[in-house]
């Protein structure tokens, strides 16, 4: 199957004055995927079988504020204020709240609250509980995964339904993490929590599908609900979320049709699963990219020349060819996946970046530092070899495969890359306390280059060696690189917000913060058989992937059993 791209306008997000109330998603009905309806023909009570390899047994922690699990709860347990959805030129839908307003020349945001919505112990959700959860975020830095206090100066009540978000500038970037990405928790069981960080929460309380009916290392099971507020959903009675360690035992599970919904890199994806059966569908839009991080607080990586010359020694077309099998296509040194935001690229930019695999460029730039090659091959530089470890998720096959390729295109520019494949739990750790040399990793994004930008070098995202970091995982810091991202927030003008981006991509391509290896595909596969109301590329309501927050919870409310 051929790679599916989108394109987007790259529309600033929030700009609009009002959002008026209007209809959720779910209440259109799934009409993508086969025409059988719910009620008809078939097994009401099918169990969807969600098949998202993950590298490791689930630990059964729901924090949503931990962003190693916060994607089993975001969205089917948890819910945000709004949903905005990237594959539709960012298109809002209501959530938990029915309408926003801008307001103060952008600088002043105010949702007004559902009524009505219940969490799942039958305790009503309440303006208060918006409000509290915000608080929470300020009072426990680490919790706010998107750094949304660094803009803001009050979250305060009006009246018994409305929320009013104040910024320090104009900020309407920020719209997309404080409506879409911001799970909202409940204030009668969280304000008893002494440490919000660390807290596992096993037993989520929240305002969405489903709940945890159980979990076990090997499964997670997700019932309805029984307060949702929305009527007659979820459709789908049981969810069963299989743990996975390997790619291969989860591709088998899904190429024999014990899984419905997939998301993960199947080799020779039209042999071993497309022409299984007619009900097998994939689908794998572009939307951020899988980079190598060097810790900027290593010795040898916070040299510049050596991250460049890093650079050049990375054989991207071969990782796309052979580690992806072609489904992924090589990444952009630019820090932009060009073929989804192809508006976005910078001329002056473009036409300075010469990234491509050159092992005599690499060279070049390490002798030009004293750097001596031994007996070896291997460079050395004041002493020190330049062999770094990368660690890397290692349950995912195509990641080991596309390191493989790279590591031995390191070689030809003298230096060494020894490939560390871990559990995922101890990847988890290592990659959020910046205990790494070099890390193998994708950022989620959002709905314009920005996002992912932000959530590569925006510093205040970062957290010291150590500590967890929400993103910026190389802990890179630079404050003039700050200001770019603030004067983009302050700004409404599409001119003038790729004009920064174009700043960014010269950032990339000048100090190499990050070096992206091949663009990430939201990977997606689909069995109709039993289901209906898929996301599909004629209708894309959703990012389809499993590991998408929030947008899976949306997926949920669109699939019936036929």
């Amino acid at each position: 199957m051929q790679q599916g791209f989108f394109k987007r306008t790259g529309r600033v997000l929030g700009i609009t004055a009002v959002a008026a109330s209007m209809a959720l998603v779910s209440a259109c009905g799934g009409s993508s995927g086969s025409s059988s309806k719910a009620g008809g023909a078939g097994n009401p009570n099918a169990v969807l079988t969600v098949d998202n390899e993950s590298g490791g047994l689930w630990t059964c922690s729901f924090n949503p504020f931990n962003s190693g699990v916060s994607f089993l709860s975001m969205g089917d347990i948890y819910e945000p204020l709004m949903f905005v959805d990237s594959l539709q030129n960012d298109k809002t839908t209501p959530w938990l709240a029915t309408a926003y307003t801008w307001g103060n020349d952008n600088k002043q945001l105010t949702f007004t609250i559902r009524d009505g919505v219940k969490w799942s112990d039958g305790t009503a959700m309440t303006a208060a509980d918006v409000l509290f959860t915000f608080n929470e975020l300020k009072k426990f830095p680490a919790l706010d995964l998107n750094s949304v206090w660094s803009v803001l100066s009050s979250v305060t009540q009006s009246g018994s339904d409305k929320i009013v978000f104040n910024f320090k500038t104009a900020a309407t970037p920020y719209f997309y993490y404080i409506a879409d990405q911001i799970p909202i928790i409940p204030q009668h069981i969280w304000s008893s929590i002494k440490d919000p960080v660390s807290y596992t929460d096993a037993n989520p309380v929240g305002t969405g599908l489903y709940v945890v009916k159980p979990c076990t290392p090997q499964n997670i099971t997700l019932k309805p609900n029984t307060y949702y507020w929305q009527p007659g959903l979820p459709k789908v009675k049981t969810v069963d979320y299989p743990a996975f360690t390997s790619n291969d035992a989860a591709n088998n599970y899904l190429a024999t049709g014990q899984a419905q919904w997939g998301a993960q890199f199947i080799p020779n994806i039209q042999k071993y699963y497309l022409d299984k059966s007619k009900d097998f569908n994939s689908w794998e839009p572009p939307i951020t990219q899988v980079a190598m991080f060097p810790n900027e607080k290593d010795p040898l990586l916070s040299n510049v020349t050596v991250r460049k010359a890093l650079a050049y020694a990375t054989d991207r077309a071969s990782a796309s060819s052979i580690g992806e099998g072609g489904q992924e296509p090589p990444g952009s040194q630019l820090g932009i996946v060009t073929q989804t935001y192809p508006d976005w690229v910078d001329p002056k930019a473009q036409a300075a970046n010469d990234y491509t695999y050159n092992p005599q460029k690499a060279d070049q730039l390490l002798q030009s530092i004293g750097a001596v090659k031994g007996s070896n091959g291997i460079y050395s530089l004041n002493g020190k070899p330049l062999s770094f470890t990368i660690i890397n998720n290692g349950g995912y096959s195509d990641w080991v495969a596309a390191l493989q390729t790279v590591a031995q295109g390191m070689k030809a520019a003298g230096i060494q890359l020894n490939v560390d494949n871990l559990s995922a739990n101890d990847y988890n750790t290592k990659l959020l306390n910046g205990q790494f040399q070099l890390a193998y990793y994708a950022e989620t994004g959002g709905p314009a280059p920005y996002y992912e930008l932000r959530q590569w070098l925006y510093s205040t995202n970062s957290a010291p060696i150590g500590q967890p970091a929400a993103t910026n995982y190389e802990r890179f810091d630079d404050p003039s690189v700050d200001a770019l991202f603030n004067q983009y927030a302050a700004t409404s003008d599409q001119t003038t917000q790729k004009a920064i981006v174009g700043q960014l991509e010269q950032v990339m391509l000048n100090q190499v913060p990050i070096i992206p290896v091949t663009e990430a595909a939201a990977w997606y596969q689909y069995d109709t058989k039993d289901f209906t109301g898929w996301v599909t590329q004629q209708n894309d309501y959703a990012v389809p992937s499993v590991w998408q927050l929030p947008d899976w919870g949306q997926v949920l409310m669109h699939l019936s059993p036929k």
